[in-house]
């Protein structure tokens, strides 16, 4: 896909974040937050995500500018700065976390119908299994028909689903009540709540998991009109949905409780709205989810390919993931995405996994590739590589990268014990896929570093086993 025909512009690249997104996540938003948080300790999070997050974008905006060989997004950056099989992990995990992403998507989507449709239920039933499985594949046809065409999909979903967002933010602001936005300001009401740090640890998944996608525009670098456009990309894409979500959330806290919102069916925002103006609001948000699932769903699906084919490029993934059919669309690596979707929504159906726990373990998988971004992120300003070339404040962006990587470990201590074992669980059997790429190209597997790393990972699956096996542990 090297012709000019085939490259993606500012407006695809920016939709591409903003569509990443803004999937399901803002649309259970009101109720997932409330779960976790008072509305004070809500604005702290917000407030830590929001530096966190904007110098996240930043370093992958950075990193876009002064390292333009690296051109297949956050693993290519863990490759760099860390060695192969780190390199290796950063994709696999990236790739179990956008795979998981859409099973969770799919439970959502079916879960949302169930509003008009109960034999769908929560989305984790027979018949919603069915019909997920049913999308799915036609989804999968759709995107073999050729990336950019897709991408265009993409961009028109992307305005079709903010127009009911925008619409819930003016109802929710006209109806916003003060007195119902401070009333048990920092949630000592409920005591299952804990202390105002315990609510911001708590709810810091959840304001990742809405911000997944961010570095969209990175993974599709080689794939750009223009290089320089990832990186604008990536803030105004951040910022646009930044905005969005904290009025989503903020505003929805006046409008009810925070236990009448925690006690909400998701999707909450159309409980909420529903609240407001009758039953038709509950309507309009749900045919406006249906509508960004979708959208999310192909953005997603085209995410899940592209990183698999893009190690593969570079032979950190097995050569067989850097086949391309007719319309350049990676169709070996498209085909094992959706075929690891298709067997974890068979997984949902028997575990009853909901959309919350879906989300958290997504969520928990891409914190090891964030982090290692970020690390790279602070080696480069550091050494200042590519600066001489392309310019730059290197002591501002050590500063910002320095900033990400606290951010970054704070967000791995949020997670908590047991979806860093589950993740474990996910990251160990990478290794298979790792071992044939270095033995198709007859390099060591591991080095002596690497095997520690490696048993490590061991370690902890088998703890995972454990835990699910004695119910410890719960997926």
């Amino acid at each position: 896909m090297t012709q000019s025909s085939h490259k993606l512009r500012l407006t695809a690249l920016t939709a591409m974040v903003v569509g990443s997104m803004i999937g399901g996540g803002i649309f259970s938003l009101p109720q997932n937050m409330a779960q976790s948080a008072g509305a004070g300790a809500t604005l702290i999070g917000w407030a830590i995500t929001a530096v966190g997050m904007l110098m996240l974008a930043f370093v992958f905006q950075t990193l876009a500018n002064q390292k333009p060989e690296l051109d297949a997004g956050v693993y290519a950056y863990a490759k760099a700065g860390f060695g192969n099989y780190m390199g290796f992990s950063s994709a696999w995990g990236y790739w179990i976390s956008a795979f998981l992403g859409n099973v969770s998507y799919f439970v959502l989507l079916f879960g949302t119908l169930g509003y008009f449709f109960p034999m769908f239920g929560d989305g984790n039933t027979v018949p919603a299994i069915i019909g997920a499985s049913i999308l799915l594949w036609s989804v999968h046809f759709l995107v073999l028909r050729g990336v950019k065409e897709a991408a265009f999909i993409n961009q028109v979903t992307t305005v079709a689903k903010i127009v009911p967002l925008v619409m819930f933010i003016i109802l929710a602001a006209v109806a916003f009540k003060l007195d119902v936005f401070t009333a048990d300001f920092w949630g000592k009401g409920n005591i299952k709540l804990g202390s105002v740090m315990d609510q911001v640890r708590n709810m810091m998944l959840v304001t990742v998991w809405v911000f997944i996608g961010i570095e969209g525009a990175s993974v599709y670098s080689a794939r750009a009109e223009k290089r320089a456009d990832v990186g604008r990309a990536t803030v105004i894409g951040f910022l646009s949905t930044l905005l969005l979500l904290v009025l989503v959330n903020v505003l929805s806290l006046g409008v009810m409780s925070q236990p009448e919102l925690a006690g909400l069916k998701n999707p909450s925002m159309a409980y909420v709205l529903e609240h407001i103006v009758g039953h038709w609001g509950a309507i309009f948000i749900s045919i406006g989810l249906v509508i960004s699932l979708l959208g999310a769903l192909l953005s997603w699906t085209l995410l899940c390919a592209e990183i698999l084919f893009s190690a593969s490029r570079d032979k950190t993934m097995p050569r067989f993931l850097h086949k391309e059919n007719a319309n350049g669309v990676p169709a070996n690596a498209l085909w094992l995405s959706n075929g690891a979707v298709q067997v974890f929504l068979i997984i949902t159906l028997f575990a009853a996994s909901t959309y919350t726990s879906l989300l958290l373990l997504a969520t928990s998988m891409i914190l090891v590739p964030y982090f290692l971004s970020t690390a790279y992120g602070v080696m480069v300003a550091y050494k200042g590589d590519g600066y001489a070339e392309h310019g730059g404040n290197r002591n501002k962006d050590l500063l910002i990268a320095m900033i990400a990587v606290l951010y970054s470990v704070w967000l791995i201590y949020a997670a908590g014990v047991q979806f860093l074992l589950l993740s474990a669980l996910l990251y160990a059997p990478g290794a298979i896929l790792y071992t044939k790429a270095r033995k198709e190209n007859d390099q060591i597997v591991f080095t002596t570093i690497e095997k520690f790393i490696f048993a490590a990972a061991v370690i902890g699956a088998i703890a995972a086993s454990y835990g699910l096996y004695t119910g410890f542990l719960k997926l």
